[in-house]
């Protein structure tokens, strides 16, 4: 009983650290690569790799339990792995703009983590085949594992983001680390060898077609996984509780899957997945009219958690005897790998637009079809009429993605298209530039309005009072963000404009589709990469105004918004010089974290919401906040005239490059972006 409540707890650990290290680690490295939406998708599948070779491992291991040297071998590496600590990634980088950033981040990955969350993937299927012969049930643990990464995820969020700084958080992991590596190897030492006929750990694998089975079931629930993850992250920042609350769902599905068949009636399920399928088609169908994020949030979860029991359900009831459990992990392993990967690393490759979940949902309805068929169930007409609906409705989204599209191309920071519109009217055909679902850039055609600033850069914006407020003398201008370099248009001969994109294809959509840098009397230039990382190396660059517009989908990323980002951003002014904020967003107030930092640094603030004029079309809603160590400027009449106090969020703690909190800034239902 005391071997059985050690090998538990041991389990329980292992499993808490695996899974309390990826937002951890994730957060950590989410700044170099400018903080989109797909670096926690390439996270995902570094992770599942990483478990598939420690489920690879286990079943070596066990496999060689007589051989000692096996044994010795598991806990050098474990002691090894103690070198590596604490878990900070490598300081010389180069980040994002040194390559394809998928590939630097699974690089950097491997140096960090990867040989601690290997060992720490081993633990659980070793452990259990350990005590195969000793338990009835020992696919217990592995409810047990799943119990304790659910506890990590749902910690994460609530107990260790909003109270320990990030540099802290790796060192607090590390040293629970290091306790769980020395209470393995003191176990693993101590541990007898299994006697051979104690336990079958050398029966045959099971068949190819079973095999085969789990693989596909585990491969379906990790792709809905990184592709739902991925949709609901597209128009707010990719931070921790995004990645969490999916990650939970799915875990949770695995933890009541293997704990119980009373969980997982095989009709509730299968009924359950067709009115879910049906459900998120219709959220497909109807995104643009839902106003209110949480519903739509909540109704992909749902979907997700109803996926998942599915899945894992069906992996549960054919799970094989303990004798064979390696196997099945690494079947189930491979498939999540297998899965991740597709949505992760070859969305992008293959597909121009987001329509991973579309083509997931074809592949469920696909599935549950075959299963019905297969098992000869009353399911097969339901089935293929809810497959009928998914294939309908992935065509209907392919259709509106590239409705009026002159251009797409999608790479690692999202999707981008040009539209056009009103052709056969000179006067309303124009040119429009979308990142994700966001319009980043507007132009006009007719040859009266084509270098008319327009969206959230029109002459009443906060960007464009202050540049209007500076129209008397050259200046410098510095742009993070260029979106379709809309800006330009308030350039002057004499004037120097400078942007910093990370995104390439955002640069060559600029330059191809719109007039705004061609047409501009100003001298500009673009620079491709990070624009804070940019920043700093450019020591001796002064800007008269630094514009900092770097959206991701809906919001700007998070490091760009920190006390030392607006530091940087102060170096780098004139004497005089201002720093504009655009702040708009449909979900987050931002507004409140820029008036915390300006009040720690002492920065004089211009608040200005622009509501647009209702019957311009060339006008958006904006929220821009001016920042300037001098207040002279923010005086002149076009700003003071406009600028409002900031709304307050009291009790809110300064964003650092240590330490952020989503949660600060939720509005859901407002939209000003």
């Amino acid at each position: 009983m005391y071997a059985m409540a050690l090998t538990g707890l041991t389990v329980f650990l292992s499993a808490f650290l695996l899974f309390l290290v990826q937002p951890i680690i994730a957060k950590l490295i989410l700044p170099r690569f400018g903080g989109s939406v797909a670096v926690w998708a390439t996270c995902l599948v570094f992770f599942q790799a990483a478990l598939l070779l420690g489920y690879a491992f286990a079943h070596q291991l066990v496999q060689r339990d007589q051989r000692r040297a096996w044994r010795h071998a598991h806990v050098a590496l474990l002691l090894g792995s103690l070198l590596l600590l604490p878990i900070v990634p490598v300081t010389p980088w180069p980040g994002a703009q040194a390559g394809d950033p998928a590939w630097q981040i699974l690089g950097l990955l491997a140096l960090t983590i990867g040989l601690p969350f290997t060992l720490l993937a081993m633990t659980s299927p070793l452990l259990q085949a350990w005590r195969a012969g000793q338990s009835r049930n020992p696919y217990r643990l592995f409810a047990v594992s799943n119990g304790a990464s659910l506890a990590a995820l749902l910690a994460y969020p609530w107990l260790v983001e909003p109270w320990l700084s990030a540099t802290l958080q790796g060192k607090v992991w590390s040293a629970a680390y290091a306790v769980y590596v020395l209470a393995l190897c003191a176990i693993s030492l101590r541990r007898p060898p299994v006697a051979r006929g104690a336990a079958p750990l050398d029966s045959p694998a099971p068949g190819l077609r079973r095999m085969l089975g789990w693989f596909v079931l585990a491969a379906l629930g990790s792709y809905v996984l990184v592709a739902l993850t991925n949709h609901l992250t597209q128009n707010i920042p990719s931070f921790p509780m995004m990645w969490v609350l999916p990650l939970v769902i799915y875990l949770l599905s695995f933890t009541l899957c293997f704990d119980a068949d009373r969980w997982t009636p095989p009709r509730v399920w299968r009924a359950g997945l067709l009115l879910a399928l049906a459900a998120m088609c219709a959220l497909l169908l109807q995104e643009r009219q839902i106003r209110n994020l949480g519903w739509e949030i909540g109704g992909f979860l749902l979907g997700l958690f109803v996926v998942c029991m599915f899945c894992h359900g069906e992996l549960a009831r054919s799970r094989p005897p303990a004798a064979q459990l390696t196997y099945f992990y690494l079947a189930v392993s491979a498939g999540g790998v297998a899965g991740g990967a597709l949505v992760a690393l070859g969305a992008p490759a293959l597909l121009h637009g987001y329509f991973e979940v579309e083509i997931g949902l074809v592949l469920l309805a696909a599935a549950l079809l075959w299963r019905s068929w297969w098992q000869g169930r009353g399911w097969v007409a339901a089935a293929g009429l809810v497959l009928l609906a998914c294939a309908l409705t992935t065509v209907k989204r392919i259709d509106d993605a590239l409705a009026e599209v002159m251009a797409i191309s999608r790479n690692f920071y999202g999707v981008v298209r040009v539209r056009e519109y009103g052709r056969d009217h000179p006067q309303t055909h124009e040119r429009v530039l979308i990142h994700g679902s966001i319009m980043h850039g507007q132009q006009f055609l007719a040859p009266d309005r084509v270098r008319r600033p327009t969206s959230y850069y029109a002459a009443d914006s906060g960007v464009g009072r202050l540049l209007r407020s500076l129209a008397d003398r050259p200046i410098a201008v510095g742009a993070v963000g260029l979106g379709a370099g809309t800006i330009a248009a308030y350039g002057k001969a004499g004037d120097r404009y400078r942007f910093y994109e990370i995104d390439d294809a955002v640069v060559r959509a600029a330059h191809a589709y719109f007039s705004f840098i061609a047409d501009s009397p100003a001298t500009v230039e673009v620079a491709v990469g990070d624009g804070r990382l940019l920043l700093q190396q450019e020591a001796a660059r002064r800007f008269d105004v630094l514009v900092v517009d770097a959206f991701s989908g809906d919001s700007i990323p998070v490091h760009l918004l920190t006390r030392e980002a607006v530091e940087l951003y102060r170096q780098r002014l004139a004497p005089g010089g201002v720093i504009a904020l655009h702040v708009s967003n449909s979900h987050l107030a931002l507004a409140p974290v820029v008036a915390g930092i300006a009040a720690e640094l002492g920065l004089q603030v211009a608040f200005i919401a622009d509501p647009g004029i209702e019957s311009d079309p060339s006008t958006s809603a904006s929220d821009w906040v001016l920042l300037a160590d001098d207040r002279r400027v923010l005086d002149l009449p076009l700003i003071r005239e406009a600028a409002t106090p900031i709304p307050q969020r009291p009790g809110m703690r300064t964003w650092t490059d240590d330490y952020s909190n989503i949660l600060q800034v939720l509005a859901f239902g407002r939209g000003s972006g």
